[in-house]
């Protein structure tokens, strides 16, 4: 059980594995008013990098869990170099199943809600694992416009305008969940840069590094076509962003 290779390849020198800075991860950890001693919960947590840096920056403990065992190499990794090893941990293993042992302060899922089949099925598991008047973190895409045609829809990484709701509408979603929105952090362009733009720079080196392997001949295709499309589209359609909901 491992995430494809080609996603390792594509981020392999990301840190934050969403359109998302560092500022606005510090942002996101202010905004829902972390203390020390709280406990996080981080489903799909990738390389770790918001447990790590809110563990040192907020005293929290936490516990993330990827399918990617080259990210949660990384985790680990960062963990110790940021001597926060003692109070966070990673675990290998499929998210769209994991409750947490113990109760959490803040139950998150950034960015992956496919592991509950959408965003009303992310928060039901989440909620699985969060102490009665804790705080549910989704990541999740919205349209920022509506995609004109089919062509913008794919050209924003989507397979169906039905994909995504508009921001209203994911935010009218969470109410009648039972859920009360009560802070958020949006992605922007330039963090949309540092995430997708980023991915040519590795792509081209990896290129460059490997140009005889398997999964060479789609990552050349893959990088005559993406840019454009990104600045065509989905840096113009496709918004994002970090909700923090609290149960009603």
């Amino acid at each position: 059980m491992d995430l494809p290779r080609s996603f390792a390849v594509r981020e392999r020198d990301h840190r934050i594995h969403d359109p998302f800075t560092a500022e606005k991860m510090a942002t996101l950890g202010q905004a829902i008013r972390l203390r020390p001693g709280m406990s996080v919960l981080d489903l799909a947590c990738g390389s770790g990098e918001m447990l790590c840096r809110w563990s040192r920056d907020h005293g929290i403990t936490g516990g993330g869990v990827d399918i990617s065992t080259v990210f949660l190499a990384k985790a680990r990794a960062r963990a110790g170099e940021l001597g926060v090893a003692e109070r966070v941990t990673f675990t290998h293993g499929d998210a769209s199943g994991h409750v947490a042992a113990e109760p959490v302060d803040v139950a998150a899922c950034v960015g992956a809600t496919w592991i509950g089949g959408g965003v009303e099925g992310t928060i039901a598991l989440l909620e699985r694992s969060l102490r009665p008047g804790g705080t549910l973190l989704v990541g999740e895409p919205f349209w920022r416009l509506d995609p004109p045609d089919q062509q913008a829809v794919e050209g924003s990484g989507a397979g169906s305008r039905d994909d995504y709701r508009d921001l209203p509408g994911l935010v009218e979603s969470f109410g009648r969940l039972g859920w009360d929105l009560v802070e958020m952090v949006l992605a922007d362009e330039d963090s949309w840069d540092r995430y997708v733009a980023a991915q040519w720079f590795t792509v081209r080196a990896w290129l460059d590094e490997n140009p005889d392997d398997e999964l060479a001949p789609a990552f050349r295709a893959e990088l005559d076509t993406a840019p454009l499309n990104y600045v065509r589209y989905q840096r113009r359609y496709l918004g994002w962003g970090v909700f923090a909901l609290k149960r009603r």
